[in-house]
C-alpha cells in the first residue's frame, strides 16, 4: 500500500458515483490536489454497485426534473464529457397508473413536467403495450411515459468517471475509513483516517447511506437514514424485447426492466426500518416476485438468476442535501439522493463544482440546502420507487 498524502485542497468522503463525479468536475475546474478517500477496497463497492440502473426525469418536483435533465444531457453524451464511453440506453420510462388518486396526480406531474421541457407522454390503455409488450393492463387507466429516459450501467458510468478524474490528477485512496473530522475555530481542518490524518480547508461529504455518521464527527444532523431495499434478476426471457422500457407499477410498487436478456425486478417495501443490513430476507423475494406475475403474468416461466440488497440513502422529503453545513465552515454534502443517487450523479457532481468554484450553478439546487429541515421549507418528493 502507497504512502498516502498528507495535505490537499479538497477531501472528498465517499467512493460511490456521487463522490467520484463530484471529484471529476471539480478536478476539471483546476480546484487544486483533490483526495477521494474510500473505506472499501473497490470504488462503488456500496450503494452504486447495488443501483437498478434507472434514469428518468418525471419527478414530481422542479428541482428533480431539473437535475435529471441536466443528468440525461451529460450521460447522453458521456464519452465527449470525460473521453470514456457509457451507454445510456433510451428505451423510456412508464408509469401505470391504477387508482384515481394517482392518476389525478400523476397528471399535476405532467403539467409540471412538461413546463420545464420535459418530453413526456400520457398514454390511455390502448397504447401501452406497443411500449411495453405483455404487460397485463387489468385496472390500469392511464400510464405516463418519457421516452427521453432509460437505463445504464452504473459501473461504466462510475468507471468513466474515475479515469476522467486520474487523468485530471485525483487521487484515490482505497481501505481508508474516515474516523474523524478535525475542527479548529469552526473550521474544518482536516479528517482522521484509518491510515492516518489528512489535511485540507474543504471536506465534501458524499458518504451515501454512511453520510449521517460523518455528520456526527462534528456533531451536525445530517438527516439520512440507510434502508434496504432488494432486487431480483431472471434467466434469459425469449419474450423481453430490445425496446422493452422501465415500467413501474405505482399501486404495487413494482418496477421492472430488461436486464441481459431476462428482467431485472425490484419493489420498495415501505415496512423496512432503517438500519445497515443489507441481508437478503426470502420474504420480501417471494413479494417482488408475487407483483411481478400479477402484472407480467408470463414471467411464470421465468428463473430467478440473482438477487441482492443495498442501501437507499434516505432524507425525509426524498431529496437530495447538497450545499453548506451550517454548523462548521468547510464541509460540504452531496448526499441523500433517496434511490435517485445513478441517475442525478452528473448533475450533482457538477453543480457542486461549480458552486465550490464560485460560479452559478446551472441548477437552481436552493430548496436542496442542508438548512431547510431546520427552517421547515420542505417540499416532499412524491414520486419515488
Amino acid at each position: 500500500m502507497t504512502t498516502m498524502r498528507t495535505k490537499a485542497d479538497a477531501i472528498i468522503i465517499g467512493g460511490g458515483i456521487i463522490g467520484v463525479a463530484t471529484a471529476f468536475y471539480l478536478a476539471r475546474r483546476k480546484f487544486g490536489q483533490i483526495i477521494l478517500l474510500e473505506k472499501d477496497v473497490l470504488l462503488g463497492a456500496g450503494a452504486t454497485s447495488k443501483a437498478a440502473g434507472g434514469i428518468r426525469a418525471q419527478f414530481s418536483t422542479r428541482v428533480n426534473i431539473e437535475m435529471s435533465i441536466l443528468s440525461e444531457k451529460i450521460m447522453a453524451g458521456f464519452e465527449e464529457e470525460t473521453g470514456h464511453e457509457a451507454l445510456f440506453d433510451r428505451v423510456g420510462y412508464m408509469f401505470l397508473l391504477e387508482d384515481d388518486d394517482d392518476v389525478k396526480r400523476f397528471r399535476a406531474d405532467y403539467n409540471l413536467q412538461k413546463s420545464v421541457g420535459l418530453d413526456v407522454q400520457l398514454l390511455n390503455p390502448e397504447d401501452i403495450n406497443q411500449y411495453a409488450p405483455h404487460v397485463s393492463l387489468d385496472g390500469i387507466q392511464l400510464a405516463s411515459y418519457c421516452p427521453g429516459d432509460g437505463l445504464g450501467d452504473p459501473h461504466e458510468f462510475l468507471t468513466g468517471y474515475e479515469k476522467g478524474a486520474r487523468k485530471l490528477g485525483v487521487e484515490f485512496e482505497f481501505g481508508c475509513e474516515v474516523t474523524g473530522i478535525e475542527c479548529k475555530g469552526g473550521k474544518v481542518c482536516g479528517v482522521e483516517t484509518s491510515r492516518g490524518g489528512v489535511s485540507s480547508p474543504l471536506v465534501i461529504n458524499c458518504a451515501g447511506p454512511q453520510a449521517g455518521v460523518i455528520g456526527k464527527m462534528i456533531d451536525a444532523e445530517v438527516p439520512v437514514q440507510p434502508v434496504r431495499r432488494q432486487i431480483v434478476t431472471t434467466g434469459e426471457l425469449d419474450f423481453v424485447k430490445p425496446f422493452f422500457p422501465m415500467v413501474v407499477d405505482v399501486k404495487s410498487g413494482l418496477y421492472c426492466h430488461k436486464e441481459s436478456r431476462g428482467m431485472l425486478l425490484g419493489w420498495a417495501d415501505k415496512s423496512v426500518e432503517p438500519s445497515f443490513d443489507v441481508s437478503i430476507d426470502p420474504d420480501y423475494t417471494d413479494a417482488i416476485l408475487e407483483k411481478a406475475l400479477h402484472r407480467i403474468p408470463q414471467l411464470e416461466q421465468a428463473e430467478v438468476a440473482n438477487e441482492w440488497a443495498g442501501l437507499y440513502e434516505v432524507t425525509p422529503d426524498h431529496h437530495a442535501i447538497i450545499g453548506w453545513e451550517p454548523k462548521v465552515e468547510g464541509m460540504f454534502h452531496v448526499v441523500g439522493f433517496s434511490g435517485h443517487g445513478f441517475m442525478h450523479a452528473p448533475a450533482a457532481g457538477l453543480v457542486t463544482a461549480q458552486v465550490l468554484t464560485g460560479q452559478e450553478p446551472s441548477v437552481n439546487i436552493s430548496k436542496l440546502c442542508p438548512t431547510r429541515f431546520a427552517r421547515g421549507v420542505v417540499v416532499e418528493e412524491t414520486n419515488v420507487i
